[in-house]
């Protein structure tokens, strides 16, 4: 069994574009959030209840929730399925997620991620858009590309699993395909983040949060492969811990307590 859910809300193309490949493959449970949800991370709904609701899109039987898209994977294992799906698919996300800023904000991400700390497989996978489109779900987006790459993906780690450490794999599809694909590391940053301050019709200041993507872009890192055309596929693992050990430091507080 698959589950199925997103960030950019239940009626997206991205959603629907996923299922059509999926539902070839296995029976898939759709579960995602009634509206847009993108950048929340991995944010969960514990200080309100959530309510699902059961809805029909296109003939599709689907469940939409009031809550977050780690809400959706919570909600669709213990709530809905009511056991481990083989397989959760977080996308097709209207818009790239790269970098490890995309890693700790992205709800298709940080939904993922959830879904393999419940111990799931589990696929992110979005696709390069004009910003004027990422916040669009009706879009129609051109999906043939995600949903290739989508199905050999899905069908290589249902029969095969994910490699020894690896958690959930990051997928990023650009909007100029080159049929190659490159296996990633995740790049440092990708906007230059940017706060533009202005004024409300009654004069009152207000913030407006954004970002301008970074010109650089690392050897070997999602970004860079993006740019290049290919889909890059970036192995994360849900261990966050640095590998560099604090070396020293255990002895050096024994040492200042004496």
């Amino acid at each position: 069994m698959i589950l199925l859910t997103n960030d950019d809300g239940i009626y997206s193309a991205g959603l629907r574009a996923a299922y059509e490949v999926l539902s070839e493959i296995d029976e898939v449970v759709i579960v995602a959030p009634m509206a847009q949800m993108s950048a929340v991370g991995r944010s969960i709904s514990i200080m309100r209840p959530v309510r699902i609701y059961e809805m029909r899109i296109n003939g599709i039987k689907a469940y939409a929730i009031d809550g977050t898209p780690t809400d959706a994977v919570i909600l669709g294992i213990y709530g809905i399925i009511g056991k481990i799906p083989d397989l959760t698919v977080c996308g097709i996300n209207l818009g790239e997620n790269l970098s490890t800023e995309a890693v700790t904000t992205s709800g298709t991400v940080c939904s993922a991620l959830e879904a393999a700390t419940q111990g799931s497989k589990a696929i992110a996978i979005s696709v390069e858009m004009h910003d004027r489109d990422k916040f669009e779900p009706t879009i129609e987006g051109n999906f043939d590309d995600a949903k290739r790459i989508l199905e050999w993906v899905a069908r290589k780690v249902l029969k095969e699993g994910l490699p020894e450490g690896v958690d959930v794999l990051n997928i990023n599809v650009p909007k100029n395909f080159n049929g190659k694909i490159k296996i990633t590391k995740l790049a440092r940053k990708m906007y230059k983040t940017r706060v533009e301050k202005r004024f409300d019709p009654r004069g009152r200041e207000y913030y407006w949060i954004h970002g301008i993507e970074i010109e650089e872009a690392e050897e070997g890192s999602d970004l860079e492969a993006l740019r290049r055309g290919f889909v890059s596929i970036t192995p994360i693992s849900l261990d966050a811990t640095s590998k560099k050990a604090l070396v020293g430091w255990e002895n050096e507080w024994e040492a200042q307590r004496i």
